[in-house]
């Protein structure tokens, strides 16, 4: 993936480009909008809507959420399933051995913790981060870098009406520009981009 040509796209301006819509991203873009309610702010999500690529569930700590929206059980966070005991087993040929909690540090214990699907509280947490004023894009997922001066100026989404051998059906639209002032990448652990600027800043 190379520096994206400038080409004749449509281009929007922001204060700040996130690109993915996940937890990290979102709540980046939900505290933004908490610290200064005039930052204009957009999420870049690349699959069909928010949610849709994080499938797993999870054991979640909520001290973090606690922080970030202090109300979060009163605006119906989908934080539901309180753990209340952990058990930790060694399985034999026909036993298993209950090891005591006491044998383990603090951090392996759950409880208080809450059972969660990611996937539901990504949507929640995108809900939250629109109704502060945050534009989230699903499935725009961002394609190309916009580099100007060794400086990244924002992101470019992919382009639509492609065929699959490469050319331009009659439904062609390129990408937009989507430019900020600061561009935040939260892909994610295998985000394309976020490899691209990797090699390219040696980061």
């Amino acid at each position: 993936m190379a520096e994206a040509e400038t080409t004749a796209r449509e281009s929007m301006d922001y204060d700040v480009v996130i690109v993915g819509g996940g937890p990290a991203g979102l709540a980046a873009a939900i505290r933004l909008k908490q610290l200064d309610m005039e930052i204009s702010v957009c999420v870049l999500e690349k699959g069909s809507e928010i949610g849709a690529h994080i499938l797993s569930g999870a054991v979640i700590d909520p001290r973090a959420l606690s922080e970030l929206i202090p109300d979060w059980k009163d605006k119906g966070a989908p934080l539901d399933t309180e753990v209340r005991d952990d058990r930790f087993c060694f399985f034999g040929k026909s036993t298993a051995l209950t090891i005591p909690h006491i044998l383990f540090p603090p951090l392996m214990s759950n409880r208080g913790n809450y059972i969660v699907s990611l996937s539901n509280l990504c949507k929640w947490l995108g809900q939250q981060a629109e109704g502060l004023g945050v534009e989230i894009y699903p499935g725009f997922p961002a394609h190309d870098l916009i580099i100007e001066n060794n400086v990244v100026k924002g992101v470019i989404t992919g382009d639509l009406g492609v065929a699959k051998d490469g050319h331009r059906k009659d439904s062609y639209t390129p990408g937009m520009e989507l430019r900020g002032k600061y561009t935040l990448f939260a892909e994610g652990a295998r985000g394309s981009l976020s490899k691209v600027l990797g090699a390219k800043f040696g980061l």
